[in-house]
This record gives C-alpha cells, structure tokens and sequence, in this order.
C-alpha cells in the first residue's frame, strides 16, 4: 500500500473534512449540497454542517440535536 496521493481530476470539488461523532451526527466542513433520496438538492452555505446519523431529527438529513433529548439505554443486563 502506497502513502501517494494524487490531485483531484481539474475541475473536480475540493476534499471536504469528515468527522463522526460517537451518539451524535456528523460533520462535513462547508459549504456544501447534499442531494437526498428522492433527488432533493439542498445548499448549505454554513462553514461546517451536521448531519442526522440517528433519524430523529425534524430536520432529517440536518441535525437539530434530537439526539441529545432521548439517550440510548445501555445493554447490560442486571441480574
């Protein structure tokens, strides 16, 4: 495996920084469009978007922090 990188083709959108919250939506540096299933097309021009990981947003597939109103219990079972 190489550690060479190669530039983008011309013409091409710049690499865009990713980052994935544990129990909580992820972040993409902006501005950025986001295309949806059904072929929405939507423009945030904000520096740093969220997005819903969890699918309990108003919002969906924008974050509006739902996630922090309704935690997941944990899995351990006490006997």
């Amino acid at each position: 495996m190489s550690n060479e990188t190669t530039a983008p083709p011309s013409g091409s959108p710049p690499d865009r920084r990713r980052v994935v919250l544990t129990d909580g939506p992820a972040l993409i540096e902006g501005p950025v469009d986001l295309v949806t299933r059904e072929g929405t097309v939507l423009h945030c021009d904000r520096f740093q978007v969220a997005l819903c990981l969890c699918k309990r947003s108003a919002t969906y597939p924008l974050c509006d922090t739902s996630h922090r109103r309704r935690r997941r219990r944990n899995n351990e079972s006490s006997t």
